[in-house]
């Protein structure tokens, strides 16, 4: 099944069309249709996946048929109207089912939604070959639109939101399409209020309960529509998130006008109107009509909206720059997985961790790199905080992880002594068989447990739940080594080092950076490398960019270094060319 059919059978889906029961106003137009005609059999066939099912039908008794040959189903797949004048002497149809049971002609004109989806057809059928002029056939396309209207009417709930009244994200889109059309080339401002923080929704409605998050979307909704006067119409998106739309302005004028808005919803907490503390932030987004699709004009307004909530401001404005980011975004979060699947893209290099009692190497860092075919090469900075909270995340993990393996076991064939490291998520962590299935790699490539170290950031380790906490002691107990990385960044108190079960720690590189110059960062890294060593954990300092910190985490004790200084990222070759020079 093809994306558009998917797309089509999801909007009939979202009608509740399908199975319902007998209706007065759809046999009436069926009657209508029979009788204009002259025929004695008029339907309004409905295509779902595997039947063509009748809504409303005269002169049969029975309510579905296969939609295999069905010409019903042609009707739907061309979106056109279709004219059989004998069934019979159809190549196409003479072994129909509707022509083994007698029907000889058959007349349809496609059911076509607003938004280009075909539900079916208005059909008219005889049990003799027949023909339909042009003026009956624009007739039949009549009585189609008249059955299309009526499935609108009835579901016109689908353009307005039950709990606050005001039109839906669906009768925006209708609105923008008829403004278009009506208005070509002007320009307009779509300007999206967001009442609440919509990652905090979760934690509102578990809290305080749905009925107050209820309370707070009608309150808002009467408070805007205040705000921007009766005469305007204003559109409810879902959850604590509103649009409307304003003519075009200077940018001051628009950013005073959000404002405004944002300020009446403040209001709103000091009548103690709201259950809750409310952040109200106002996107803007202009846009040319006929030149832009509803759904990037929401993406700039969220877009705005989002950017000013990270900047901490009460408003913001679309801009090029700020699309272009989260274009750049939107277009990695695709990639991905083509990348995944072409070994030219994704590749591993690794940086070096030398021992600081002898400057012997003891082994190296794992980290990944993407080579777009486009952007060309990516910072991991870059992507990877895109991909850890999307369903990537484990196929993604699981390429590192498959690679990192294959290259330490590698290593180890040729007699390298390397403990080689690879970057887990907490995401991963939470996987059931995520151990298993790390340790069934390493069996399968022969490399022993001992030689790889599973790197996770405090927030990973730190009140995980018992998923990860047996992962954890199942890579611990058979020989897998831990480590927590950028120590001191996350939950900063030592206090949960007795806690964690791991190995070594990983100094942040920002405490490392300035360890020659500043007394006091010299102070912090040594009180982490004397409560680490007390506690058991061996300590590796991340960002060794001099020879005075080198020096320095000598005195300090340090077991083991990381960062430039020693060597940058390398291949796999060149990391055997680095570690053996001669």
């Amino acid at each position: 099944m093809n994306a558009q059919e998917q797309d089509r059978l999801f909007a009939l889906r979202q009608l509740n069309l399908l199975d319902t029961s007998p209706s007065e106003s759809f046999d009436r137009i069926t009657r209508m249709a029979s009788q204009l005609f002259g025929l004695p059999i008029a339907a309004v066939s409905i295509t779902d996946e595997n039947r063509q099912w009748f809504k409303s039908i005269v002169g049969v008794d029975h309510w579905e048929i296969p939609r295999e040959m069905a010409p019903c189903g042609e009707v739907c797949d061309a979106a056109e109207i279709l004219v059989i004048p004998d069934l019979l002497a159809s190549d196409c149809y003479r072994n129909s089912y509707l022509a083994k049971s007698g029907i000889r002609f058959y007349a349809g004109a496609p059911l076509v939604t607003r938004e280009g989806h075909t539900l079916g057809a208005m059909c008219v059928l005889d049990t003799q070959p027949n023909e339909l002029s042009e003026q009956e056939q624009t007739m039949l396309r009549d009585l189609a639109a008249m059955v299309m209207a009526q499935i609108e009417l009835q579901h016109a709930f689908g353009r307005v939101d039950p709990l606050t009244g005001l039109p839906n994200r669906n009768q925006f889109a209708e609105d923008l399409q008829d403004m278009q059309r009506d208005s070509p080339h002007e320009w307009r401002v779509a300007l999206l209020t967001e009442v609440v923080d919509v990652s905090e929704i979760s934690a509102l409605h578990r809290t305080l309960g749905p009925a107050y998050l209820d309370g707070l979307v009608r309150v808002s909704a009467r408070c805007l529509q205040q705000a921007i006067g009766s005469g305007m119409k204003i559109y409810h998106l879902g959850g604590c998130q509103f649009v409307h739309l304003v003519n075009h302005a200077s940018d001051a004028h628009l950013l005073q006008e959000a404002l405004r808005l944002r300020q009446a919803l403040l209001a709103l907490e000091s009548a103690r109107a709201v259950p809750v503390l409310v952040r109200p932030t106002v996107g803007i987004a202009p846009f040319c009509l006929g030149k832009s699709a509803v759904v990037d004009i929401l993406r700039s307004a969220y877009a705005a909206c989002l950017d000013a909530r990270q900047a901490r401001k009460g408003a913001g404005l679309f801009s090029s720059e700020l699309d272009a980011d989260y274009q750049r975004r939107y277009m990695l979060l695709n990639d991905i997985g083509r990348a995944l699947e072409n070994e030219d893209e994704l590749y591993l290099v690794f940086q070096p961790r030398v021992r600081l009692d002898s400057g012997e190497c003891s082994g190296a860092e794992a980290l990944l790199r993407w080579r777009h075919p486009l952007l060309g090469d990516l910072s991991p900075d870059e992507f990877i905080p895109l991909i850890e909270h999307t369903p990537m995340a484990k196929p993604f993990t699981q390429w590192v992880l498959r690679h990192t393996v294959s290259q330490a076991a590698a290593w180890h064939r040729q007699g390298e002594i390397l403990q080689i490291s690879v970057n887990v998520s907490a995401t991963n962590l939470e996987e059931e068989h995520f151990a298993l299935q790390l340790l069934g790699e390493m069996a399968h490539m022969a490399l022993p447990r001992a030689n790889l170290e599973v790197e996770l950031t405090e927030s990973a380790l730190v009140g995980q739940g018992d998923v990860a906490t047996d992962q954890l002691k199942a890579l611990i107990t058979a020989g897998v080594r831990i480590a927590i990385d950028d120590f001191g960044t996350g939950y900063s108190s030592l206090s949960y080092l007795h806690e964690i079960p791991a190995h070594t720690v990983k100094i942040d590189r920002r405490f490392i950076t300035d360890l020659d110059s500043y007394e006091r960062a010299a102070t912090l890294v040594n009180s982490m490398i004397s409560m680490a060593h007390d506690l058991g954990y061996r300590v590796v300092a991340e960002g060794v960019e001099s020879d005075a910190v080198y020096r320095r985490l000598v005195q300090l004790g340090c077991d083991e270094a990381q960062g430039y200084l020693i060597a940058k990222p390398l291949s796999p070759a060149a990391f055997e060319k680095w570690l053996h020079p001669g």
